[in-house]
């Protein structure tokens, strides 16, 4: 009777790949990827033509796998190539985190958190529920970056965050959430324009207007497109822009009328003789929520930060 062959062990393979493939050899694998071409990536990265041949032919000997599909011209990606680059670049990420943490630490620096936020509640909440934690720990170092609200779930879901604040609205997948802040959102229009005499108004009745549209990307322009497709109108959308301000300035310009939080308002709109028109639609009453992968995970100043956040967004509910 014929032997079964035994199953190898995944461990030895875990352990031979630990040992065989390098930082410097997933760099060069990014660079080609980038460059498409294989004598470019060495020319960017200073290392001879050769000798980056051999290290992805290593590589892709270790990893068993063919990576690239080689053409005279260049160097395209197999589909083993494309999730092998999505994992060297958070790998080399995390690597760069690592240094950026050790050197916070060597200048003294106790702590180092990292925040994708959304546009909303960087301009309308950050600002007055920031300063609180830093009056107790001085020595924290914040990284805080702006993303649109589905960017923000994707980064905190591939590590390049601790901690995120995006819309409710979006999709939170598999990650721990916890509701933070509300907002509302309202029409931004000049003092002369015919809904500066209302104190409410439907989004069907601004779409007779030119409009100032926030980033294509963003939570607040999406549902408002959403919501002029299911009336079967569209948005005479006259420009985009990239934040709040220039939502502001556009519209002081005569340029349309705008669609922005009312806490956002309140801050930018000091001396443009602009007024805020209530939304009536339910949808522009807003939630945003702090979302973690794993908060037991996290380390000791991550968790600090989100019970801060979570502290302060409950004591205004």
């Amino acid at each position: 009777m014929q032997k079964t062959q035994p199953v190898p062990s995944s461990v030895p393979y875990k352990i031979d790949l630990v040992r065989r493939i390098d930082l410097t050899t997933l760099q060069l694998f990014i660079a080609i990827c980038e460059e498409g071409n294989l004598t470019r990536a060495s020319q960017r990265e200073a290392i001879a033509p050769s000798a980056v041949s051999k290290r992805m032919h290593d590589l892709e000997q270790a990893l068993q796998v063919a990576l690239f599909e080689r053409h005279p011209n260049g160097m395209t990606l197999t589909p083993a190539g494309e999730s092998l680059l999505h994992h060297a670049r958070v790998t080399l990420l995390n690597i760069e985190k690592i240094a950026v943490d050790m050197a916070e630490h060597a200048r003294g620096v106790r702590g180092h958190v990292r925040m994708l936020a959304n546009l909303s509640s960087i301009v309308e909440f950050l600002p007055d529920d920031l300063p609180g934690f830093f009056r107790s720990h001085e020595l924290v170092r914040l990284d805080l970056q702006e993303r649109p609200s589905a960017e923000v779930v994707r980064g905190v879901e591939e590590g390049v965050a601790d901690i995120g604040i995006c819309s409710a609205d979006v999709s939170t997948r598999g990650l721990e959430r916890y509701s933070y802040r509300r907002d509302r959102l309202v029409i931004v229009v000049r003092s002369d324009h015919p809904l500066s005499r209302a104190t409410e108004v439907s989004f069907a009745d601004t779409l007779d207007y030119d409009h100032v549209g926030l980033f294509a990307t963003s939570s607040i322009y999406l549902r408002s497109q959403y919501t002029a497709q299911q009336i079967g109108k569209s948005i005479r959308l006259r420009v985009h822009v990239p934040g709040f301000d220039a939502v502001c300035r556009m519209v002081q310009a005569g340029m349309g009328i705008g669609l922005i939080p009312n806490r956002a308002f309140a801050v930018l709109s000091h001396g443009m003789d602009l007024s805020a028109v209530e939304l009536s639609d339910e949808w522009a009453d807003r939630e945003l929520v702090l979302v973690a992968r794993d908060p037991a995970g996290l380390s000791a100043t991550s968790q600090l930060m989100l019970n801060h956040l979570r502290h302060s967004g409950s004591s205004v509910h």
